[in-house]
């Protein structure tokens, strides 16, 4: 398989938006912090939350190694959420620290940056917290599979969000938390045992953490393929009970910073583009033959 030297597309000057202040965020890491909200995600489930912009969200491993699948709104407009596909032409096709998760038209901008990620130093970091796939689905599961399965993480998230107002069709493409995946010799794609680690003996839970940069509502769901170091489908597919073994609980907590260590910052501006006609006007021009 080929390894490309080309630089990347999409760039912007020292100091422009991809160029993210690494020290500001590297004391956000390091501030105190006050615990506002922890909970667990039990296997094959789905939660929602709220998160205030300056907040700190930390997504942990719990009992063992288990991918999550994470959604992102604005917490006041739901039309702005992640753009996963955006994010992984400004950023990259996995994310790490500094990396921002970029927000849908007519508004890019940043919703929340990465700030702390214990397997950065991993050997295969490359390929960890893939933004290439996306959450499994019922849909395919049945046309794979020939049966129904109401747990993916697709399923999970709509009944998450639901309290919020919001439905299957506000269920966008996710970053997969902890999870290892690429694209193999032949160029498809592939997923592999999750490296993500509980606490033990001199080591921490393997951990992913991001600031929020504006008002959030998020959504995590625990995969029904738990660590993936099973196959889901195919010919070598493992049973639901066999997944069942590989699924663990992730732990979720939001933290407040400390009010110093703030200053100075504000949540970003959306996009400045105007429109031809207005503020993302682009408005439709007729067609030749249409009546005045």
């Amino acid at each position: 398989m080929n390894t490309y030297a080309q630089p990347a597309a999409y760039q912007s000057l020292p100091g422009g938006p991809l160029d993210a202040d690494r020290s500001f965020y590297d004391r956000l890491a390091a501030a105190g912090r006050t615990l506002t909200q922890e909970f667990e995600i039990p296997v094959r489930s789905g939660q929602a939350w709220e998160v205030p912009a300056g907040s700190v969200v930390r997504i942990s491993s719990v009992e063992g190694p288990q991918v999550g699948d994470l959604n992102m709104w604005s917490r006041h407009n739901p039309r702005e959420r992640f753009w996963a596909s955006r994010t992984r032409q400004l950023q990259r096709a996995s994310m790490t620290t500094y990396d921002r998760f970029w927000s849908t038209l007519p508004y890019l901008r940043p919703m929340a940056t990465v700030i702390a990620d214990s397997l950065a130093e991993h050997p295969d970091a490359e390929v960890i917290h893939d933004l290439l796939g996306t959450r499994c689905d019922p849909y395919v599961n049945r046309m794979l599979a020939g049966y129904d399965f109401d747990h993916h993480c697709h399923s999970n998230l709509t009944r998450a969000v639901q309290p919020y107002g919001l439905t299957e069709f506000d269920v966008h493409d996710v970053l997969n938390v902890f999870q290892f995946a690429g694209l193999n010799e032949n160029r498809e794609y592939f997923m592999d045992s999750c490296p993500a680690r509980p606490a033990s003996a001199g080591h921490p839970a393997d951990h992913f953490e991001f600031f929020a940069e504006i008002d959030l509502l998020c959504a995590l769901s625990t995969c029904p393929g738990g660590d993936l170091s099973v196959h889901m489908w195919g010919p070598e597919a493992a049973s639901t009970e066999e997944q069942l073994e590989h699924c663990h609980p992730l732990r979720v907590e939001v933290f407040t910073l400390e009010e110093e260590v703030l200053q100075g910052w504000e949540s970003p501006a959306t996009a400045a583009y105007q429109g031809k006609d207005g503020r993302n006007g682009l408005r439709p021009v007729p067609h030749a033959h249409a009546s005045p």
